[in-house]
């Protein structure tokens, strides 16, 4: 067994690289190895932070995992006293999330002390290259790579992207593994009975943060040329200036059947809106791999995805749902069309299970253990 130290953002955040993380963690201690958290003391300066809030609620059933919060991301002399507590710690392998460059310097120091001690540095890689790029995202991205000893990538965008950027890097390739925790799918009449949509109609959901480059607007733009059959759950916090997406709802043509909560949603009422939906959709500009596939799945919800980042890689290998060729209304519109008329609905609950059964959490975590001993 190993001894790990796991340093990135847990409880008391909120999202999805937390919820990654606690399942992440619980499996490895499952697994019997020892294991101890670092965590952030702050994440992101209020300023910097378009949401309500970086924190859970009282309503969310967030899994409290026990952490030292100890890391600052804008404060240098937290680099250094973080690093020396988990030297202090010893561990075999420190295992650490990178999604943008912001976290470079904070991270990347951690990392670099660690590797220097001898300690395997394992960095799970979520994204390389921001959707929203800054003026030297490469420098910091190259510095936090540099002091790593080998990577996990879950989407093959994010695969190509470290393979240009640093050709030699050690890494191996798990697909993200499924969301569980939001515990069981509800049956469907109860799920539209709590939403008010009444049965027999085709549910679409859009679930998620709201961004420009998620295309809220595509999924609006193609719901707005559908039949009074069809109803769409828009369900996700606003990182942005709602105003343009309402303006489209208000004289969309079946702005009656638009059903939108935009705030965000706790683990507690995520079963609600994935046991409704038939399909999920996902219009997105740009993408490295998604959370709300994986959610998706969970509750044997097949997908629509655009054919951009890895999207395509996390559906088309298994046939759990359909990839339109680019983030286009018409054909996001002729997508809902193909999954609802076909006739292959049996098939991609098929493969659902299947992903779920060949891309576990123990799976994950045995191959992350077992890549680390190698580097």
């Amino acid at each position: 067994m190993a001894k790990i130290a796991f340093l990135s953002t847990f409880y008391p955040y909120r999202g999805g690289i937390a919820q990654f993380n606690a399942q992440l963690y619980r499996t490895l201690e499952g697994q019997g190895h020892q294991l101890k958290v670092w965590n952030f003391s702050l994440q992101y300066p209020s300023l910097l932070f378009p949401g309500t809030t970086q924190y859970v609620n009282e309503n969310d059933k967030a899994d409290a995992i026990p952490s030292v919060r100890s890391l600052n991301s804008i404060n240098p002399v937290s680099y250094i006293s973080t690093a020396n507590q988990i030297l202090d710690f010893a561990p075999d392998i420190l295992i650490i999330r990178f999604w943008m460059p912001f976290f470079a310097p904070s991270l990347g120091y951690v990392a670099g002390k660690l590797k220097k001690k001898g300690t395997k540095v394992i960095a799970v890689i979520d994204n390389l290259i921001p959707h929203e790029p800054r003026l030297g995202d490469k420098q910091l991205t190259d510095y936090f790579l540099k002091r790593c000893d080998g990577y996990l990538v879950m989407s093959d965008v994010v695969e190509n992207d470290l393979k240009k950027v640093k050709p030699d890097a050690k890494y191996i390739f798990h697909p993200h593994p499924i969301y569980d925790h939001f515990g069981a799918k509800l049956e469907r009449s109860i799920a539209r009975k709590k939403l008010n949509i009444e049965e027999g109609q085709k549910v679409l959901l859009y679930f998620g943060l709201i961004r420009k480059y998620k295309g809220l607007d595509i999924l609006l733009d193609a719901f707005n040329e559908l039949n009074d059959s069809y109803t769409l759950l828009a369900v996700g916090e606003p990182y942005e200036d709602f105003a343009p997406y309402q303006a489209l709802i208000d004289k969309n043509k079946n702005k009656d059947r638009i059903i939108t909560v935009t705030e965000y949603v706790s683990d507690e009422e995520v079963p609600v809106y994935f046991s409704a939906a038939d399909v999920s959709v996902l219009p997105y500009r740009s993408a490295t791999q998604s959370g709300v596939v994986a959610i998706s799945y969970h509750f044997d919800v097949p997908v629509i995805v655009t054919d951009v980042g890895g999207l395509k890689g996390s559906v088309a290998p298994y046939g759990a749902g359909i990839v339109v060729d680019k983030p286009d209304s018409t054909l996001i519109l002729e997508a809902i069309h193909q999954y609802f008329d076909g006739n292959n609905q049996s098939e991609m609950s098929t493969a659902l299970q299947q992903f779920k059964e060949g891309y576990s959490w123990e799976n994950l975590a045995t191959e992350l253990v077992d890549f680390a001993g190698k580097c």
